[in-house]
């Protein structure tokens, strides 16, 4: 098992993480950081300091982020030059940032409790 950076980092790269690998494993792209898995000693020092909580086992990903366990992985087999290609978004899904729109049995529900209040 080793570190995944993923969708958290891009356009953010915090770079705090960098300061608490023991292995300098974790290398800056053009729009993320990402993490070597054949150097990564699977410590975890890198985990807690990032402030997106953008990086998590490649065991505990889930199904819409395991894309990013390949593009860290590709990143360093291009020799850590350059990112991989935009067009990786068939293996590593944009994930959006915004929340679902409350359904009409939730907003309901919130006019009865906040009805009391009035």
């Amino acid at each position: 098992m080793t570190y995944v950076i993923t969708a958290g980092c891009i356009d953010v790269m915090d770079r705090s993480c960098l300061e608490q690998c023991p292995v300098d494993c974790i290398k800056p792209g053009t729009r993320m950081l990402y993490i070597d898995p054949d150097v990564c000693i699977d410590c975890g020092a890198c985990e807690p300091v990032c402030p997106q909580e953008a990086i998590a086992m490649d065991a505990m990903l889930p199904e819409e982020l395991r894309g990013y366990a390949d593009m860290n992985a590709a990143f360093f087999a291009a020799g850590a030059k350059a990112d991989p290609p935009r067009g990786r978004r068939a293996t590593a899904p944009r994930v959006s940032q915004r929340r679902p729109a409350p359904s009409a049995v939730s907003l309901r529900r919130l006019a009865r409790v906040a009805a009391p209040l009035r």
